[in-house]
């Protein structure tokens, strides 16, 4: 009997809604903190039944320091040596090559230079593995398609298996999809439901590989957790079957995206070797790799993600954030690319129907005003562009000064508690509030002056427990993923090997004027209504999106015009 079964129909966002009826995880009884519990019980009752596709309370162990590019950045050497951070794909290329039956891998875009050289490297090696089992290698690559550069899968398949033997014992997949505004932002290696590793890194050479390069940060986990990131994959496969196997689906996936649909979306799919694999991959079960033992030097984990519009209303990962935010007692640390939305290039204009997040900054506000919790955040310089690549190619930082975020932060106080007093506000600024845009000892610049990056997506509460994820805290509907490391004893090595040092250098206190943010409280921030809006504007939307996507300077052959588009 085949022990690989298809992945049965998603029913995406019919009956969304939490049943009501609590579930219990028998792995979070008594094994985590505060900040643990707080996120266990808003998932365990709002979304019981996203329990082992969206989140998961489980265990594994950390393998060696956090993996953060560029390397050694703080203090952090004059001008980076060539070849600074090609340990990192080559890192990817060694966990996939650990294969025995199952690899999943999950980025936003296709990899480029070395990133693809490592990955075809390890196809390669996987095929020498396979050679003589009984039952072949499966591997699952699925992609974001980014409104305007959707993934072309059969050019990228055709890349991937250009020096592979045709009778190899493997089967790839590779596929891609997009709902609305909706593809998948998750950064996920798992093999085996033993091996995992995930954060904020995307495949791409300019961004982290060459000069300027742009601060990012993921981990290397081992245990019971990597059958997680499994499983998260397991529903968009379904969605892409899904949508491919409609009448509807199979003719608007072939319309460009300026063509009106009642629903726009795109999915594709690809498989190796042709008329050998099936059209879609099998569902991933636990039952289809070796047994993974219990670690003796395990620690509490949850994995918590979300699907953007697959869903149409739970957003668990979103629910978990504000319940750990809003459970801190002493301290929050967040480093992150940004909280502001998206501008318009060159302006500090919010993109039309872009908003900051309100649930986030609230709760930090509340947290900040009640307990008198401190709020130290590490950002993106606005405008930082890596690799010599242009401004419409790749931008980190979405265009907000620190003084916007934290006029944002307090506005919240405000609204919560209107009896606040200008005096005590002004107080929390100086006393509680610190936000600052990253440095390195050398400043905030690369020697060509341009400013440096940041697209980590990390979190800290009480100094115990640590988020390493792909989800942003500005407001933007993707499919996310990431994991929290609910231990003190490991988030303090966390904060040794990561924060500490860059709080070290990057918080100078010069980025955040106490008088400019109590000036800034009445100003809107928020994009404007998108009703009407011009072309022009249009336009510069379009730019700032594929900007903020970092979609620019990859192989054409990776891509497909929209114009041009086959299902």
């Amino acid at each position: 009997m085949d022990i690989f079964k298809k992945i049965p129909v998603l029913c995406c966002g019919e009956a969304d809604y939490s049943s009501g009826e609590e579930i219990e995880d028998d792995d979070a009884k008594g094994n985590l903190s505060h900040v643990g519990n707080a996120a266990y019980e808003v998932l365990r009752t709002k979304h019981n039944h996203y329990h082992n596709t969206l989140w998961n309370v489980t265990s594994g162990r950390i393998v060696g320091e956090l993996h953060q590019t560029p390397k050694d950045a703080w203090p952090g050497a004059p001008v980076p040596e060539d070849g600074h951070d090609d340990w990192f794909p080559q890192i990817m290329a060694d966990i996939m090559t650990r294969t025995e039956v199952w690899c999943d891998v999950m980025s936003l875009g296709p990899p480029d230079g070395i990133f693809m050289d490592k990955f075809k490297e390890a196809l390669q090696t996987l095929c020498e593995k396979a050679e003589g089992k009984e039952k072949p290698i499966h591997i699952r690559m699925m992609f974001g398609n980014i409104v305007g550069m959707p993934v072309n899968c059969n050019g990228l398949r055709e890349e991937l298996t250009a020096d592979l033997p045709e009778d190899a014992n493997i089967r790839l997949w590779i596929g891609a999809w997009r709902k609305g505004v909706s593809w998948n932002h998750a950064k996920i290696i798992a093999v085996d439901g033993k091996h995992l590793h995930t954060g904020g890194h995307n495949l791409w050479d300019h961004h982290y590989l060459k000069f300027d390069p742009v601060h990012d940060l993921s981990l290397e986990l081992e245990g019971r957790v990597a059958h997680d990131g499994h499983l998260f994959a397991n529903e968009q496969w379904g969605y892409v079957e899904r949508k491919q196997e409609t009448i509807l689906g199979t003719i608007g996936e072939k319309l460009p995206d300026y063509m009106p649909q009642v629903g726009p979306s795109r999915v594709t799919v690809s498989e190796w070797p042709k008329k050998v694999a099936s059209e879609y991959p099998p569902k991933y079960s636990k039952k289809v790799v070796p047994k993974v033992p219990l670690l003796e030097d395990r620690i509490p984990i949850i994995t918590m993600g979300r699907y953007g519009a697959i869903v149409k209303h739970d957003r668990p990962s979103d629910d978990a954030f504000l319940a750990m935010l809003g459970s801190a007692n002493t301290i929050i640390r967040l480093g992150l690319q940004d909280l502001g939305p998206v501008c318009l290039p060159g302006t500090k204009v919010a993109l039309p129907g872009c908003v900051w997040p309100k649930g986030y900054l609230s709760e930090l506000g509340r947290v900040l005003w009640e307990k008198g919790v401190d709020v130290e955040i590490v950002l993106s310089n606005p405008g930082s562009i890596p690799g010599g690549l242009s401004a419409t190619e790749a931008c980190y930082g979405n265009g907000w000064s620190c003084v916007d975020v934290a006029a944002e932060i307090i506005k919240t106080i405000r609204k919560q508690f209107p009896e606040a007093e200008d005096d005590d506000l002004r107080k929390k600024v100086a006393e509680n509030l610190r936000v600052c845009f990253i440095r390195q000892e050398r400043g905030n610049a690369w020697e060509d002056g341009m400013t440096m990056g940041m697209h980590a997506k990390h979190f800290i509460v009480d100094d115990c427990t640590t988020y390493i994820g792909s989800q942003n805290l500005y407001v933007c509907d993707l499919a996310e993923w990431g994991v929290v490391i609910d231990n003190a004893e490991q988030t303090q090595k966390f904060m040794e090997e990561y924060w500490n040092p860059m709080w070290k250098y990057s918080y100078t206190g010069e980025d955040v004027d106490v008088q400019e943010v109590m000036d800034g409280l009445d100003i809107d921030r928020d994009g404007e209504d998108p009703s009407g809006i011009s072309d022009e504007t249009k336009q510069l939307m379009k730019e700032a999106e594929l900007a903020s996507a970092g979609c620019g300077r990859h192989k054409a052959e990776m891509y497909d015009a929209e114009e041009e588009e086959e299902s």
